[in-house]
């Protein structure tokens, strides 16, 4: 006769010779699927944790794949050391598993508004990202041997095919979980609650499976003070985060303010970047990940410098690729030989922006006729055949800070580019400050070259930007030269005279001699990533 493990009465665990078999706990074969569903939860939330950070350090601080594998690798390091630090509680591995989740659901929970907190108040979150990493890490860590010890409670002995099923079992209930935390973030929880409240919603339901196991698979292995204990803990975290989900949006109101000198009139989190709108006395400035895009009141100095160079040719067809606050739309659209204006934007927000609150600034220059606009990734639709035939080109990109914005900076981009333009066709590109930022600046030019244009770049002064930089370009080896139609209207600031002066560089901004920025080296983010010149 045997007992539902296997084991003889004689020598099953917990009894003696003659005596009746210990019955399973309640972690034994009829809890394993809850338990397994436990698993998953953990993984799927441990994920997004991670994910969390990921995103946190793209918006707060440009990101960048140096920041993104120290992230992916402090984690994946402190994983393992989770696991080795939780080996001496595996003898109480169901209180200690109730103790790790709770932990974690507080630390995931509230580790979005720490890192916004951190970063609006002191201008840095590096230091906390690191503890958060870490910390999160080790807690996650250690979820997998406590969860593992859980599964064998019960069982009995369990020989080397029991324990690879187990481990098959726990294994897949991990992976699932960990592909439904990698789709909930991105598709739910950060286009729906956003970074603070999806993390803190992460971190309830990280507190839900604590409470679920604790009450209905671990009962009968915690004593009635840990059951006290774990209830107490429960609800104080759980009022932690509730108190966060409540005051999510003051908190990050207050925060984001300390970052702008003016009053916030519009703040809006899309699918791409964090988009805020200031106005004081009538300068309304927009800001793009905290990154300055125009002042109303100087606006016109960078927008006229940019557009009015690659007109000179009288263009009817013009491609603007980025530029979706509107505004280099409305200058292209005050020449008169423009019939038709292709309008390429990666964010829907901007533009419902462009149409809304900024559409005075831009004389709703996205409501003319002549104007198609596309909301699309600008790399990916260059590819398509509508991409052909245009007489001139505006790239009005944001720096490229990041890696997903440094590929727009690529010889490969401008490749493309290219391939648009019809044969006397100019294009003109926003290349930083050429004081500020020199070896970004020249590196663009570099890399235009390197297309295939021939490049005439030139500066002027942008007093919310400083000294700025653009580049003019033609296909071939001759600059396209820096002139102004016959049929230019009447400009507020630029002319002839401040054209020609424009393409002069000073004694300590010569241009430089660099090799250029590729999709597989893209050196201009790293350009960027070095810092400002004084």
């Amino acid at each position: 006769m045997t007992t539902a493990t296997g084991q003889t009465p004689a020598t099953a665990p917990g009894t003696t010779p003659g005596s009746a078999p210990a019955r399973p706990n309640a972690t034994g074969v009829r809890s394993r699927p809850l338990l397994l569903a436990a698993v998953a939860v953990c993984a799927a939330c441990g994920l997004i944790y991670e994910l969390v950070l990921l995103t946190l350090s793209a918006s707060l601080t440009g990101g960048g794949i140096t920041q993104t594998s120290l992230i992916v690798a402090g984690f994946v390091a402190a994983l393992g050391a989770g696991a080795l630090l939780v080996k001496p509680f595996l003898g109480r591995a169901a209180t200690t598993f109730v103790a790790v989740e709770i932990a974690l659901g507080v630390a995931g929970g509230l580790s979005a508004v720490t890192l916004y907190v951190s970063f609006s108040y002191y201008g840095t979150s590096s230091a906390v990202l690191l503890v958060a990493t870490a910390v999160i890490g080790i807690l996650v860590g250690a979820e997998v041997p406590l969860l593992m010890t859980l599964l064998q409670a019960g069982r009995g002995g369990i020989d080397a095919e029991g324990s690879g099923k187990l481990l098959a079992d726990l294994n897949a209930a991990d992976y699932a979980g960990a592909l439904l935390g990698g789709l909930a973030w991105p598709f739910v929880l950060l286009p729906l609650a956003g970074q603070v409240r999806g993390a803190a919603l992460t971190g309830m339901i990280n507190l839900v499976a604590a409470a679920v196991v604790a009450a209905f698979l671990l009962r009968r292995q915690l004593s009635t003070r840990a059951r006290r204990g774990a209830t107490a803990a429960l609800l104080a975290a759980a009022a932690v985060l509730g108190v966060l989900l409540v005051r999510a949006q003051d908190i990050e109101v207050t925060a984001r303010q300390r970052l702008y000198d003016d009053p916030i009139v519009s703040a809006q989190r899309s699918a791409y970047q964090e988009i805020v709108v200031t106005e004081r006395a009538g300068d309304v400035r927009l800001y793009l990940d905290g990154d300055l895009q125009f002042s109303s009141v100087d606006e016109h100095r960078y927008t006229e410098a940019l557009v009015h160079p690659v007109l000179a040719r009288d263009p009817a067809r013009v491609l603007i690729l980025g530029g979706g606050d509107g505004l280099a739309a409305r200058e292209v659209l005050r020449h008169p030989s423009v019939r038709e204006v292709v309008q390429v934007e990666l964010d829907p927000a901007v533009i419902d922006l462009a149409r809304g609150r900024l559409a005075t600034l831009n004389g709703d220059a996205l409501a003319d006729p002549r104007v198609d606009v596309v909301v699309e990734d600008a790399f990916r639709w260059l590819r398509t055949p509508d991409a052909r035939g245009f007489d001139a080109v505006v790239v009005d990109m944001p720096d490229p800070d990041t890696p997903v914005l440094g590929r727009l900076y690529s010889t490969e981009f401008y490749g493309l580019v290219s391939a648009a333009l019809a044969p006397d066709g100019l294009v003109v590109v926003q290349a930083g400050s050429p004081y500020s930022t020199p070896t970004a600046y020249w590196r663009t030019v570099a890399t235009l070259a390197s297309a295939g244009f021939g490049t005439s770049p030139y500066h002027v002064l942008v007093p919310s930007f400083g000294d700025w930089g653009f580049v003019l370009g033609q296909a071939g080896t001759d600059p396209p030269g820096l002139v102004l139609s016959t049929q230019a209207p009447a400009l507020r600031f630029l002319d002839d005279a401040g054209l020609q002066a424009a393409g002069v560089f000073p004694a300590d901004r010569r241009p430089q001699v660099l090799a250029p920025s590729t999709l597989d080296r893209p050196r201009i983010v790293e350009d960027m990533r070095q810092g400002y010149v004084g």
